[in-house]
């Protein structure tokens, strides 16, 4: 109703004139609805939505449980509330080449802006885990090719990830990068890379845009946006930062709660009502309601 001003097919052109504008564009991580109306509210570029992150809502591991339709139904929720574009984890594809083409369309039927593809086999280990399994290049060129030839529009942005550093090195992974871009991609997610030399090795490498990974805890370093901007990335994700933080004040507002038997003392941590009220837009929904019913039997 009274959400995102803007098309899908408006924000997918916003999302491709991003990318070539020159800056970093910044995509926090959603897991629901509300944490992207925060996200557009804060002023960043765009949404991210992160299959670890809804598969943790969901109560799994990310180990590639979700399917389909419930990550579709997630990411269009999430999308409809707000203009940034969104970017979605489609995982390994649900499948095969077959199956990745369907993922596309349903993606685009629910209003994202884009997607990225991993070439890990399923079942898939997080990003930043040891003993990840790739399936070969050749298996996600026809998958990159099936997605690439289901678009109807072709501004939903088809990006490759590649989750080769680990198993076949920094070299490895470059060449893989490459031969996705061969087949189609977009822009390449070069997942769990070290350090800035490893960053910078890789921009030079591969000329679409790069998206950089800023996950707690994993193996990249935590570089600045100011870092990532200088390296000549186009898109840096903060996937499961918004979670992390939210299921942390849970935890400790859990435990005050079980020791003091109230939540008075942690009042000055919540978000207020009002303040709850402002972002859904309350006012505007009334204002709506009232513009419509202002007739007298």
């Amino acid at each position: 109703m009274l959400q995102a001003t803007k098309s899908a097919a408006e924000k997918r052109k916003d999302l491709r004139a991003g990318l070539k504008s020159g800056r970093l564009l910044r995509f926090p991580g959603a897991f629901s609805p509300l944490v992207a109306m925060a996200i557009q509210r804060h002023g960043f570029d765009g949404v991210y939505i992160s299959g670890a992150a809804l598969a943790a809502d969901l109560g799994l591991p990310d180990i590639g449980l979700t399917a389909l339709s419930e990550v579709a139904e997630r990411g269009g929720a999430i999308a409809r509330v707000t203009d940034l574009p969104a970017l979605i984890d489609a995982d390994t594809g649900f499948g095969e080449a077959l199956n990745m083409a369907r993922a596309i369309q349903t993606f685009e039927d629910a209003g994202l802006c884009g997607c990225h593809l991993e070439d890990q086999v399923n079942p898939k280990r997080c990003g930043h885990l040891g003993g990840k399994s790739l399936v070969s290049a050749q298996a996600m060129v026809e998958k990159i090719r099936a997605a690439t030839s289901a678009r109807r529009d072709n501004n939903f942005l088809f990006m490759a990830r590649t989750d080769a550093r680990a198993a076949e090195g920094l070299d490895g992974a470059i060449a893989r990068a490459k031969a996705y871009v061969d087949a189609g991609a977009d822009a390449i997610f070069p997942e769990a890379l070290a350090d800035e030399s490893e960053f910078e090795t890789f921009r030079k490498a591969v000329k679409v845009p790069l998206l950089a990974n800023m996950t707690e805890f994993g193996k990249s370093k935590l570089l600045t946006a100011k870092q990532l901007a200088n390296l000549g990335f186009n898109i840096v994700i903060y996937p499961v930062t918004t979670l992390r933080l939210a299921m942390k004040a849970i935890e400790n507002g859990l435990a005050k709660i079980k020791s003091d038997g109230t939540q008075e003392p942690l009042l000055k941590q919540m978000q207020t009502r009002a303040e709850l009220y402002e972002l859904l837009r309350y006012k505007d929904y009334a204002k709506f309601d009232q513009d419509i019913f202002n007739f007298k039997l």
